[in-house]
């Protein structure tokens, strides 16, 4: 039969030998969740209801101002919305234009559109230039980088080869 499931005679107890601490005495570590929390009381700071102040308050005449703001704002958007409407452009009947009568903005329009698209033209024609231009500069400095590193690769190289 072994002896492993049964109880000791004799159990093995601390402190008693050499070198070895009263482990009945208290300990001086403990634990932070040990430490007491939540040691400061909240109290109620002005403007949280209390009881006073509810008393206090004038609820009649707060209910009165907003009802007032609130009419103000609901009549002034029907204000501001009134003019905010597009007026209806005029046209002319139908009866006084003739097929063959040309309307005077078309030809006055035709005059700024030629020189608006020339403008533009002229602009898109200067944009063109400046990026091929910049274009040129970069692919010369590309070509001095690189003639650069070919030039320390020939004098760092292994001069036997």
């Amino acid at each position: 039969m072994t002896t492993a499931a049964r109880p000791t005679f004799e159990p093995a107890r601390g402190g008693g030998g050499r070198n070895e601490k009263d482990l009945g005495a208290l300990s001086k570590q403990y634990s932070s969740r040990d430490l007491p929390g939540h040691t400061k009381l909240k109290y109620r700071q002005p403007g949280q209801g209390t009881s006073e102040e509810l008393k206090a308050k004038d609820f009649r005449r707060e209910l009165e101002e907003r009802e007032r703001a609130a009419l103000y704002e609901r009549d002034g958007k029907k204000i501001i919305r009134e003019p905010s409407k597009r007026p209806r452009l005029e046209q002319a009947p139908a009866s006084n234009l003739d097929a063959d009568d040309s309307l005077d903005e078309d030809e006055d329009s035709d005059d700024s559109d030629e020189d608006d698209t020339a403008e533009l033209m002229a602009e898109l024609n200067r944009i063109k230039k400046e990026r091929a231009q910049e274009e040129a500069k970069r692919e010369a400095e590309r070509k001095i980088q690189e003639e650069r590193i070919r030039m320390e690769n020939i004098l760092s190289g292994n001069p036997l080869l």
